[in-house]
């Protein structure tokens, strides 16, 4: 059967996912009666529940006699390792694009790697149906950046179609027909070529990985040349060539609509996963045992953030979680860097605690978010940029990233005076439709930690931030962080109403009346920019003589709620977040106060 590799790139929220599940239907992989769910391909709880794909996953449908299998990849740029590789294992790649949005920079990041390594995209402009859809001018919009890119001509020849996957039709013109997914289908098998086949024994570069639980680790990559069985001898091969391990694979499996089913064999240029090699991961060569040469692995952009994970050592540690210890976390975060290219994990200075390296915020928030579904108990600190020092003159550089922010007019003043305190340069500015305006700026990543929330409350939650890294520069000096100190509870206990009721004046509160708090856990936030320690226990004083005037009922002001990532981006170098699987509590790294008075001190002294 002749075969065609294709990956779906685009950025976040134009609709990837759903284009998958209309081409999936149309090709008749799913039976007249069958119960299939939206957005198939968005399998893990968690892309479930955000309404976006974390990992990259393959399907594979057959249309006219030929098997074209698809790989959904990603749009968020804090999963662009996972992008980053698939790259390799297609031979086309079709550019989703939003009407009304245009290419943004993760469609920017995805389409400069896919045109350095020759593919020869197929655009599609999706979401033809907005009321503030403007098809035309996104189209201009996408050629002008692939002139930019520095995009061949062959590739500057790229077929466009309009649609709209929602109501499952792509077309060569904006006018129609809107019937079917069909012109994308045919448009695949005639601008696609099939896969290059090189000659030679079994040879394929790891470029997914998964574990099961009843076959252990799966490796999922396309094959370059020769053909594999199960039961076949295979060797494993780094980058530069040496043998990580020697075994037998113990299945082949080939994708069949969504689901995965094994294989008598499987032959070069097809994607199929293998079981069977425990040592093998992503960037490995799977090969014959006569190969001594590696498959050439893309190299993957470095991290730019990096936490402490650090073992839970609160008062209230081990009650919520059954995973508490520093091994059980340290195998953990190993287990997840195996599979995961882009985050890098180390041992820390600290006692107890693992350095993790990641791209972003959202990266290293759903690894926390994961472990902790998972049982674990963890303590967190505040995301720190890495900074790399200049061999030539040993000047500081640090990561810029490019921030791209779509906003309503009058909102868009705010936007640049507060971007400019945190050291950022306007690039460009000019509107966007609809009333709107589209600002790119160049900023710190130090400077974007924790702006999220004050973006959406300046512009009433209109705003729209993508963002990018760009590249390392010179050190943009000091950025101002938190301008307000918190509220933090000097005792141990269960929080009283009436206390909370009293210290209202004080600043909001992060705490309801009934939760277990702790000596040096932050309770709230103070009005002014010192931290003030405060006692949430206290009762109101009872007495034994009635009065006339009835007891007023405590009303309370709602507590500010802590998400994981608010609270990631809220605290400073000095205070954890404490991750439960029940709770997320913000803390003070030394719990004691004298011991914190003296670690001031010790600071002033020194000139910290």
């Amino acid at each position: 059967m002749t075969l065609r590799n294709v990956a779906i790139i685009a950025h976040v929220d134009h609709g990837k996912t759903t284009l998958v599940d209309r081409l999936l239907q149309q090709s008749g992989v799913f039976r007249e009666n069958q119960r299939v769910t939206e957005r198939a391909m968005d399998s893990g709880d968690l892309e479930r529940e955000r309404g976006i794909t974390i990992l990259a996953k393959a399907t594979s449908i057959v249309w006219k006699d030929v098997r074209i299998n698809i790989v959904d990849t990603p749009g968020h740029a804090d999963f662009g390792g996972e992008v980053e590789r698939i790259l390799n294992m297609v031979d086309g790649a079709i550019v989703l694009v939003d009407a009304a949005e245009g290419p943004l920079p993760q469609t920017k990041f995805v389409v400069s790697k896919a045109l350095k390594i020759g593919l020869k995209p197929i655009v599609a402009i999706n979401k033809v149906d907005r009321s503030d859809a403007r098809p035309d001018v996104v189209a201009g919009e996408v050629f002008d950046l692939f002139a930019a890119l520095d995009a061949s001509e062959e590739q500057l020849d790229f077929p466009i179609l309009y649609g709209s996957a929602k109501e499952g039709w792509m077309a060569p013109s904006l006018e129609g027909p809107k019937d079917s997914m069909t012109p994308l289908f045919d448009l695949v098998l005639k601008h696609v070529p099939p896969p290059t086949i090189e000659h030679g024994p079994f040879r394929m570069l790891g470029t997914i990985l998964e574990s099961n639980p009843y076959l252990g680790r799966i490796v999922t990559g396309r094959i370059t040349s020769g053909s594999i069985k199960p039961n076949q001898a295979a060797k494993v091969l780094d980058r530069n060539g040496r043998i990580v391990e020697s075994g037998r694979i113990s299945k082949v499996l080939a994708f069949r609509g969504l689901e995965r089913q094994p294989i008598d064999e499987a032959v070069a240029g097809d994607i199929v996963s293998v079981a069977g090699l425990p040592e093998a991961t992503v960037a490995h060569t799977i090969c014959a045992p006569e190969v001594s040469e590696p498959l050439p692995a893309q190299p993957i952009d470095p991290p730019t953030l990096s936490m402490t994970f650090r073992v839970n050592d609160s008062p209230l540690a081990g009650t919520e979680g059954d995973k508490v210890t520093g091994r059980m976390i340290r195998d953990r975060l190993l287990r997840e860097a195996e599979g995961n290219v882009a985050l890098r994990v180390s041992e820390s200075d600290e006692k107890d605690s693992m350095e993790v390296a990641g791209r972003g915020e959202l990266q290293l928030g759903i690894l926390i978010e994961t472990m902790r579904r998972e049982g674990y108990e963890l303590s967190v600190s505040r995301p720190k940029v890495l900074l790399q020092r200049d061999e030539a003159n040993g000047e500081l550089r640090e990561p810029i990233e490019e921030v791209v922010i779509d906003v309503d007019e009058q909102f868009s003043g705010v936007v640049v005076q507060k971007m400019s305190e945190r050291k950022a340069e306007l690039i460009e500015m000019r509107p966007s439709g609809g009333g709107r305006t589209r600002l790119v700026f160049y900023a710190p990543t130090r400077g974007l930690i924790g702006y999220q929330g004050e973006l959406l409350t300046d512009t009433r939650g209109t705003a729209i931030m993508n963002r990018l890294f760009h590249a390392y520069a010179p050190y943009k000096g000091e950025v101002q962080g938190r301008r307000t100190g918190v509220l933090i509870s000097t005792d141990a206990g269960e929080a009283v109403a009436y206390a909370l009721w009293n210290l209202e004046d004080r600043g909001p509160m992060m705490i309801e009346p009934g939760w277990k708090v702790y000596q040096g856990m932050i309770v709230g936030e103070h009005t002014r920019d010192n931290d003030l320690e405060v006692n949430v226990l206290k009762g109101k004083k009872l007495t034994n003589i009635r009065t006339t005037s009835k007891d007023e009922a405590v009303r309370l002001t709602p507590p500010m709620k802590m998400t994981l990532e608010k609270a990631l981006a809220y605290i400073q170098d000095d205070e954890l977040v404490e991750v439960t699987p029940k709770s997320i509590r913000l803390r003070k790294k030394i719990l004691d106060p004298n011991e914190r008075k003296k670690e001031e001190r010790r600071r002033v002294a020194e000139g910290v």
